[in-house]
């Protein structure tokens, strides 16, 4: 089996890759012309060079024919209101994979996001109405939707993994956790943080990468799944926890900073069966 991954190089892509380093299959990872080839010793990995905004004719065949797309790229993040999601990212990933479906690409796995659900409450079902309110959700979910309707078209599996709270020692500086690794281990007394009330669902990126793998190696058609752990944890609990697992003297200071306006206060997901 052939699995190609597009965004191969970023936080979640380099652990899928480690993840796959485990299976047997052939991969083929793509990078940016202007990066290089970064990722674990794979002796069936071969890397090719690929400018999304500047696509190949027959991208299933620049991808050497994969029977299955587990597509990662993505950019502009973290800065989810911005309109270049909408704008830029949503039409130029879409032409990609409308190119590499209609020459032949018999199975796709896309990563989502669980800001497709906006601002609803509480445990969310893969199944759910998406009602996203950020232009990153906003263009995402408009990716899933344009890919769906696609499928009228052409013949080809469509997995959709939104994708909740992942961390990570890996992950952008600007994230919960490396902000708070980094200020423990800077000596600091205190990290200032929101009052921790928030509800969200968790998943070690090395777990996300695992199911990732897993919903690749077994293509089908099972539209959105929620890769997620199912389990409500407040930010206060992730914040102390990881404060004592580590045996950390520094003391969160709640109230610093204010909740975000574009995520609500207590959302998790219900885990598929398939996930």
């Amino acid at each position: 089996m052939k699995i190609a991954v597009t965004g191969a190089r970023g936080f979640v892509g380099r652990h899928v890759l480690a993840e796959l380093a485990h299976r047997d299959v052939d991969v083929v990872a793509s990078y940016r012309p202007t990066g290089a080839p970064n990722g674990p010793a794979m002796a069936r990995l071969q890397w090719v060079s690929l400018d999304l905004a500047n696509p190949p004719e027959d991208c299933f065949t620049a991808l050497h024919r994969p029977d299955v797309l587990l597509y990662l790229a993505w950019g502009g993040l973290p800065n989810y209101r911005s309109a270049h999601h909408v704008d830029v990212e949503m039409p130029r990933h879409f032409a990609f994979l409308e190119n590499a479906v209609r020459n032949g690409l018999p199975a796709l796995v896309v990563a989502g996001t669980c800001l497709e659900y906006g601002l609803q409450s509480g445990a969310l079902a893969p199944g759910a109405d998406t009602r996203p309110t950020t232009p990153y959700g906003i263009a995402k979910d408009a990716l899933r939707r344009r890919l769906q309707a696609l499928q009228a078209e052409c013949c080809f599996s469509l997995t959709w993994a939104r994708l909740f709270y992942m961390y990570g020692d890996d992950q952008p500086a600007t994230s919960l956790w490396p902000s708070l690794k980094a200020a423990a281990l800077a000596g600091r007394s205190e990290f200032p943080m929101s009052g921790g009330e928030q509800l969200r669902d968790y998943l070690a990126v090395e777990e996300v990468a695992s199911r990732l793998a897993r919903l690749a190696l077994a293509p089908a058609d099972r539209g959105p799944v929620n890769v997620c752990s199912g389990q409500p944890v407040s930010v206060r609990e992730f914040v102390e926890g990881k404060i004592r697992q580590n045996g950390w003297s520094i003391r969160p200071s709640y109230g610093e900073l204010p909740y975000t306006d574009y995520e609500p206060m207590a959302f998790w997901g219900e885990q598929s069966s398939s996930c």
